[in-house]
Formats: C-alpha cells, structure tokens, sequence
C-alpha cells in the first residue's frame, strides 16, 4: 500500500469519512468480486460487501497496521460471505437455489465479471466453498498464500494446497 493510502488510513482512524470513502472507492470493486464469485447472487453480494464496510467502517480505529488496510477488510468480507452461506443452509437447501435461478445468476456473474466463457463459471460453482473463496481470494484479488492464511485463520501451505487443488479440479470440470 502506497505512502498515500497509509496516510489515507490513518486520517480514516482520526475520524475522516472522506477517507474512509477514498479507500472504500479503491477496495470496492475486488470486494464485489469476492463476493459475487462465492454467492452467486449480485443482491447478495452487495449486501455482504455493504455488511462488510459498514464494520469496517465502525472498527477502523481497531486496524493496527494500515498498510494491511486491503487484507483487514477483505477478511471481514470473508467473515460475512460465511455468515450468508449458512443463512441460505438454515432458510434452504442452497442446491435448489442454484438450479431455479442457474440462468440468472449466470448472467449476473458473466455480465459483473466479464468472463467470456460460461464453463469457467459453472466449473467454478461446482467447486466447493472453501475452495472457491481461496481461488477468489488469490486468483481474482492476488492475495498472498500468507494473506490468505491469516484471513482465513489457518496455515499458509494449507491455502497453497487448497488452491491447487481447485486449480486443477476447476481444469478438469471445464476442459
């Protein structure tokens, strides 16, 4: 993180929305990513990000390194993809949901994501939810093995491990 986006961090701290909302501009668009890529639903998404930032918001003062500004509000991100992912597991069968709604969600994450093919999207929704939240946190958004780990609280080679093996099962499913 550039010298200017620490800087904007700590005014953020003191209590600046403006640079709250300077770095919310800057994070915004991996954050939906993240999101739409593991929910599949851009309603969802949104609501989980908006979660997301709003405690993000709301704990600034609690960051202790602003330069991990990125990784701190994408782990609270991943705490909220997990929070909806076991609301639609009390409210309903989460298969069923994908199957009435495959057409639009296909065109939400194509039209959000821009991906050209189709069978990287639905590869990719048959993949498991761990392993679609480290292939989204490390393909989509470049986060480290490291980064990951400590989002994720668990090992560094455990996400490296993880995310080579949905490399290679997502290679399988669209090949």
């Amino acid at each position: 993180m550039s010298t200017d986006l620490t800087a904007s961090v700590r005014l953020a701290q003191a209590g600046d929305a403006g640079a709250f909302a300077e770095l919310y501009s800057l994070v915004y668009k991996d954050l939906y990513r993240i999101a739409l890529l593991n929910l599949n639903n851009q309603h969802d998404a949104s609501d989980a990000v908006s979660d997301a930032v709003l405690d993000a918001y709301a704990s600034i003062t609690k960051l202790r390194d602003p330069s991990k500004f990125r990784a701190w509000i994408t782990k609270i991100l991943t705490v909220k993809i997990k929070n909806k992912r076991k609301e639609y597991k009390q409210i309903r069968n989460f298969r069923e949901d994908l199957d009435v709604l495959e057409d639009e969600k296909h065109a939400d994450v194509n039209e959000e994501i821009n991906f050209d093919g189709l069978e990287v999207i639905d590869g990719f929704r048959r993949l498991s939810e761990d392993e679609r939240t480290v292939l989204s946190l490390s393909v989509v958004s470049g986060f480290s093995s490291e980064e990951i780990a400590r989002m994720l609280g668990t090992n560094a080679n455990t996400v490296r491990s993880k995310a080579a093996r949905a490399k290679e099962k997502l290679k399988k499913l669209i090949l």
